[in-house]
């Protein structure tokens, strides 16, 4: 089954099992719509329903393409650059361009970067915050569902690489979010005061982040 947004057509992919009572509708980065429902459901009904939520899919396609478009090409701290391939394995930073070298490791270049910054950054806030917590140890690795970790047995605060694409906004308040946790584990309102009071700026980081 294919439907057309836009004057575009994408594919839709349809599961169906017994145990499920509702439908749903997800765009992935492949940017096709899944469909999940029931088994009894007949495709001329998901036609239907389809039809009949076209905006909200619409938007879902839109905000996927915006995700994908935001994750695409050379990033370094939330601005793009266009890319120049030479020869040797540098990697240099220019105004608008970066040099990258044919035989350059680009993720051992972000963890190089990434070691700096992201302990100054955690330094500078835990000598800020506002809450009496341990010093962490810091872990930093690609992930792909999380932007940062807090493993409050261990004293540990693990950081996703991909926050060196992004602006150091973003850097910031994932650390501040991270060292909250050390004074309350879940997601609680007293949580998010704690976040607020460290960083009062943090909604609207956290609504720029979504794009990502």
């Amino acid at each position: 089954m294919q439907i057309e947004i836009n004057n575009t057509i994408y594919d839709v992919v349809i599961t169906k099992k017994v145990g499920t009572k509702n439908t749903y509708f997800r765009v992935k980065n492949d940017l096709k719509l899944y469909v999940s429902t029931n088994a009894f459901v007949s495709d001329k009904q998901i036609k239907k329903m389809i039809t009949e939520n076209i905006d909200s899919i619409s938007s879902m396609f839109l905000k996927q393409q915006k995700k994908i478009n935001n994750n695409t090409g050379f990033y370094y701290l939330g601005k793009q650059y266009d890319v120049v391939n030479v020869l040797g394995r540098d990697i240099t930073l220019g105004e608008n361009k970066v040099f990258v070298g044919r035989d350059a490791n680009l993720e051992k270049w972000y963890q190089k970067q990434a070691k700096k910054l992201f302990h100054e950054r955690l330094d500078y806030w835990y000598s800020v915050f506002t809450r009496e917590i341990p010093y962490p140890s810091l872990t930093i690795r690609k992930m792909t569902s999380r932007w940062g970790v807090c493993n409050c047995k261990l004293k540990r605060v693990t950081l996703n690489l991909e926050l060196m694409k992004r602006d150091i906004d973003c850097l910031d308040y994932v650390i501040v979010h991270e060292l909250s946790h050390f004074k309350e584990m879940n997601h609680s309102s007293k949580f998010w005061k704690v976040v607020e009071e460290n960083y009062p700026n943090y909604k609207k980081v956290r609504k720029v982040m979504k794009d990502y």
